[in-house]
């Protein structure tokens, strides 16, 4: 049997990526996003060449009830939602001090209280049928404090540690919580964060190998996967634990730093 999956931030990057993995496999989609134009012409597509039903909600998820809203219109639209793929997030660069407080609360709204609110919304549900999967795109940024991107990097943490907390309390269910934790990678992200500019950024991850590295994670009802990191990126990961506190924040400021 098909399933339907829901895919928040679809309309560019991993999540675009998302829909077209998804879709190959016949299954039917609910795409998320503030881009009316570009989930139009991504359903026009998918429907196109894999004859599946994709619906569109175009949605601001940093709005407050926007959560709440997606949900009641799946549910007064009777779709039953297989996969849940929390994608939509962004960053922001610069000194905490100096950037826009309503954009850091912005992204906070998006990236931990919508992801949650999702989660919250529709997981009753996988647990009452005991049928369900969640794929909670987080990043490396989760593992470590982010100098130049403070903000952001809390956001990671949250999600990372909140989903691994939530696959826990499930794991006498089918229901699976699955954290993707990509470095970086090629998508709108950079540009829209400022993160294009800095050498985190030079040597980007292709979207669709990430997304297809979280989305079988997810079917596999892994925990965690990591993706599109470089071997030095993977070395200084497993190196996070035993390196001092200080030493690694200015690692991190320096990688974050356009000027470096």
């Amino acid at each position: 049997m098909n399933k339907t999956a829901l895919i928040t931030g679809a309309s560019s990057g991993i999540g675009k990526e998302f829909a077209k993995i998804h879709a190959k496999t016949g299954g039917n989609l609910v795409i998320v996003a503030r881009s009316k134009d570009k989930l139009l012409a991504l359903k026009e597509a998918l429907e196109k060449e894999y004859k599946i039903h994709v619906s569109v909600i175009e949605k601001d998820l940093t709005e407050k009830d926007a959560a709440k809203e997606v949900f009641n219109f799946v549910k007064y639209s009777k779709i039953e939602i297989d996969y849940l793929i929390n994608n939509a997030g962004f960053g922001g660069i610069g000194k905490f001090h100096e950037r826009k407080l309503e954009e850091d609360l912005n992204m906070i709204q998006l990236n931990v209280v919508a992801l949650t609110a999702l989660t919250r919304l529709f997981l009753p549900t996988f647990v009452e049928k005991n049928s369900g999967k969640i794929l909670n795109v987080s990043s490396t940024a989760s593992l470590m404090a982010g100098p130049m991107q403070a903000v952001y990097f809390a956001t990671k943490a949250y999600v990372t540690s909140f989903s691994n907390a939530i696959a826990e309390e499930l794991s006498e269910t089918n229901v699976t919580v699955t954290t993707l934790m990509p470095g970086a990678t090629e998508t709108d992200f950079g540009k829209t964060s400022g993160m294009d500019k800095t050498s985190l950024f030079k040597n980007t991850a292709d979207a669709n190998t990430v997304a297809k590295d979280g989305y079988n994670a997810m079917l596999n009802g892994d925990l965690d996967v990591i993706s599109g990191v470089s071997l030095s990126q993977k070395l200084m990961l497993k190196a996070i634990p035993i390196t001092p506190k200080k030493v690694l924040l200015k690692q991190v400021k320096k990688m974050q730093d356009p000027n470096s």
